[in-house]
């Protein structure tokens, strides 16, 4: 037995004849052997009657019996096929070629229908009539026959049609003068190689039949032609118009390289440059994008929606964002880029933008004259270049319509047709999606921005302790803003507070949370509070507002956006009279440090925990500073990229501020050198040059607890002021002295201690001098006095209130030993 193929498919005839009952034999066996059906074929081939053989065994017909490891892999398969050693009724033995298809379709049972034909089936010439018949009007498929010399001997009518020749005029020409042209000379060559080889070639092709037509795509099968005997007696070539294929290709490949070479850049010019590189040259002959110049009220930037409208506007005004051409300077183009063009009602882009719909016109179509006399510019322009097909698509994304991508050919002779305007619609539709993505991100970053520059200190206050210069840089082009802050905080006693922060995450979330923990610290700096506590202090804050964040409903998109709460803080006090500079950590990059010789040090501030931890203790660390020192505060971004590792990052950062110079913005200028060319993180610089008040600045007294103290204390305060030339705050000083003094010796204990301080700013070159008076009482008592009216009749309650009156400011600082009150007076702005 000789086992055949068992493709998967398998096609059975719908009806039969008495003619094929006759020639063919067919027989139906169950899956228990037993034969259910009996054909007259069957009765011809093996001489059983139906009634002899129905309900019998099948194994009577074999003339061998089929082993069981056979008859297992024949049951597996969907069809058999192979010869069959068959017995006749008498005895004999029949060979014949048996089909065997396995049928499960209900409602009979399962079984196996075997068909063979009648052995005494011969070729005659009605056969090969009706194979030439079959090749002459094969409706699918250009067919020809050449001889060994290459030259046409037969082709069917589909051949024919497609060159446009009749047969008996090119019977005998070579292919390559059928067909004059590289593709000709292609075929022919592949033929020479099917005589030389013996084996078939294949090639695909494209051609125009005319110069209206569309290009078509083909592809043709050669393969060599034999005789009975195997001799090589010419060459057949069929061809297939594969020219929807080639496009439905095209068409995939080309939304292909549209979903992923659009939407790469959050920029909006860029995002519609995409769209007409895509489309220009394999879609059209030119494109553009037009969208809204003036976006409106709507959320987000996001132009008006036109599309409830039901008629066209009189008069539609579109910016010409992107435009491309294959001819070289985009001459067809009415306007330049950034211009803004002015389209009639009866215009199609007006059409497209009332409808909603993409709107096609061609040449041939009445209202393509009818809109070009209305516009003589682009009259000229369609004259000129010849342009016959528009197509007009709506960018619409989220349910607003942002413009139009318009589409025009001119140079290719095919216009556009309804799968044109379906691919146009499916990338037009994608690329509005990244427009409208960047006008949001646009929108959102600029909120961000503006959020965080009016966050962020406006400028730096003059200050008698440092000269500060101050940088803030956002991130690149495609980064988001971030929240990244600093600070420059007077204090009382011409101490000076300097900041610099960073909260987790970016956009306009992370930049109001930066101006919350901003206030925060300010606030919590007004009580002169230590470094350490006000990190603890901000610390509890940041794990509140986390937890409000958490506790939402429904969450708040944008603090998922964020990253959450999370910060890090640097906070340091310097102190111009002692020269010393109190710091603490939660989680930021060390301060740099560089003396007035030029060497840099990286301060060792032991590292606390971010904010937002909570339950772990900050540490503040004191360092004597050399007058003339810069202290250099930063946010990672400084010294952090993914070109280069902190440890490179403060390297180079150290590198930049090796310098001899006490100028803060020389050495802001030096810092920012180190940043790569596109770094993707803000950053927040802070450079303080410190200054000291020595003893011609400061001048205090240690004072007895004794009522008749503060006699002496008004002495001492006049005689100070007239040996520095104040003795226009004599008057004011000596009343809140008196007060404060009178308060020590009566409500608190000793030791008390006065102290004046002459502060006096750095001025700019065209500013007069601002110079300040501190008068400080500092006593062993932590309790503080508190500003109240006093009742008509109350002998006491008013010195605190001629103190708020005379000075600029006052408060109290407490101290591990007590506390001190203080009063700042202006010179030359005193309240008297």
């Amino acid at each position: 037995m000789e086992q055949g193929h068992a493709p998967d498919t398998w096609v059975q005839g719908n009806s039969t004849d008495n003619a094929e009952e006759a020639d063919t034999a067919t027989a139906a066996v169950g899956d228990h052997g037993v034969v259910t059906s009996w054909s007259a074929g069957a009765r011809t081939l093996l001489g059983y009657e139906p009634e002899d053989i129905v309900g019998r065994s099948a194994e009577v017909l074999l003339d061998a019996t089929i082993s069981s490891e056979d008859l297992q892999e024949i049951r597996a398969l969907p069809r058999w096929a192979g010869h069959l050693t068959l017995r006749h009724r008498d005895g004999r033995r029949v060979v014949a070629y048996v089909l065997a298809h396995r049928r499960t379709a209900a409602p009979t049972p399962p079984e196996w229908l075997f068909v063979a034909a009648h052995p005494t089936g011969e070729v005659n010439e009605d056969d090969d009539a009706l194979a030439l018949w079959s090749f002459e009007q094969s409706p699918c498929c250009s067919l020809s026959v050449y001889d060994t010399h290459l030259r046409m001997r037969r082709s069917n009518t589909y051949s024919t049609d497609a060159v446009g020749l009749p047969e008996a005029g090119i019977r005998g020409l070579r292919i390559s003068r059928i067909l004059a042209n590289p593709i000709g000379d292609s075929l022919e060559e592949a033929m020479a190689r099917v005589l030389e080889t013996g084996e078939s070639q294949y090639r695909e092709f494209g051609r125009r039949a005319s110069a209206q037509a569309r290009a078509q795509a083909w592809s043709a099968h050669l393969y060599p032609v034999r005789d009975r005997d195997g001799t090589l007696r010419g060459v057949g070539v069929a061809c297939h118009d594969t020219t929807e294929q080639e496009r439905a290709r095209k068409r995939l490949q080309l939304l292909d390289d549209a979903n992923n070479r659009m939407g790469r850049s959050l920029d909006v010019t860029l995002t519609a440059k995409e769209l007409t590189n895509i489309a220009v040259p394999r879609f059209a002959d030119f494109a553009a994008v037009d969208l809204f110049p003036d976006p409106g009220p709507t959320p987000l930037g996001a132009p008006q929606d036109l599309r409830a409208t039901t008629a066209a506007p009189s008069r539609v005004r579109l910016r010409r964002t992107a435009h491309r051409s294959v001819l070289s300077g985009t001459p067809e183009a009415v306007v330049a880029v950034g211009e803004v063009d002015r389209h009639s009602a009866t215009s199609a882009t007006a059409e497209c933008l009332a409808t909603g719909l993409p709107v096609l016109r061609c040449a041939y179509d009445e209202f393509f004259s009818g809109w070009l006399t209305e516009d003589a510019q682009r009259e000229e322009v369609v004259r000129t270049f010849g342009v016959h097909s528009v197509l007009v698509v709506p960018l619409q994304a989220r349910g607003t319509t942002l413009g139009v991508a318009l589409y025009v050919r001119h140079q290719r002779p095919e216009p556009f047709g309804e799968e044109d305007v379906l691919l146009a619609q499916e990338i037009t539709t994608r690329a509005a999606l990244y427009i409208d993505n960047a006008f949001r991100y646009t929108h959102e970053r600029g909120t961000a921005a503006a959020l965080q520059r009016t966050l962020l200190p406006q400028g730096l206050p003059r200050h008698a302790a440092v000269l500060a210069a101050s940088r803030y840089l956002p991130a690149g082009v495609r980064g988001e803003v971030g929240g990244d802050w600093f600070d420059v905080i007077p204090l009382s006693s011409a101490r000076v507070a300097l900041v610099v922060g960073d909260v987790v995450g970016h956009g306009i979330q992370a930049a109001a949370t930066m101006g919350r923990l901003r206030t925060a610290v300010r606030t919590l700096a007004d009580v002169d509070l230590p470094p350490d506590e006000l990190l603890t202090h901000l610390d509890d804050l940041v794990i509140r507002l986390s937890a409000d964040t958490d506790g939402a409903s429904p969450p708040d998109p944008m603090s998922a956006t964020a990253g959450g709460f999370g910060a890090s803080c640097l906070y340091a006090v310097y102190d111009p009279v002692s020269r010393m500079c109190v710091l603490a950590n939660a989680g930021h990059p060390p301060p740099a440090l560089v003396p007035p010789d030029g060497t840099v040090d990286f301060l060792d501030v032991p590292a606390g925990p971010p904010l937002g931890l909570g339950g772990l203790p900050f540490e503040a660390v004191e360092f004597s500073l050399p007058e003339g020192s810069a202290l250099v505060l930063y946010t990672d971004g400084l010294i952090e990229s993914r070109e280069q590792d902190v440890d490179a990052g403060m390297a180079r950062l150290r590198a930049a501020l090796h310098r001899p110079t006490t100028s803060p913005d020389e050495l802001c200028d030096a810092a920012l050198g180190v940043l790569p060319p596109h770094h993707r993180d803000d950053v927040a610089l802070l450079i303080a040059v410190t200054r000291a008040l020595g003893s011609g600045h400061v001048a205090s007294w240690d004072l007895q607890p004794q009522p008749s103290v503060v006699a002496r204390a008004r002495k001492l305060v006049t005689t100070q002021l007239t040996n520095w030339g104040l003795q226009d705050l004599a008057f004011e000083a000596e009343l809140v002295i008196s007060e404060l003094v009178t308060n020590a010796i009566r409500y608190a204990d000793p030791p008390i201690q006065l102290r004046l301080i002459h502060s006096e700013p750095p001025k700019a070159p065209s500013e007069a001098p601002l110079r300040r008076l501190i008068c400080e009482v500092s006593d062993g008592s932590s309790t503080a006095p508190h500003l109240r009216r006093a009742r008509t009749y109350d002998e006491g309650g008013r010195g605190l209130l001629l103190v708020a009156q005379l000075t600029q400011a006052w408060g109290t600082r407490y101290s591990g030993s007590g506390k001190t009150i203080w009063a700042e007076l202006g010179i030359g702005e005193s309240a008297g």
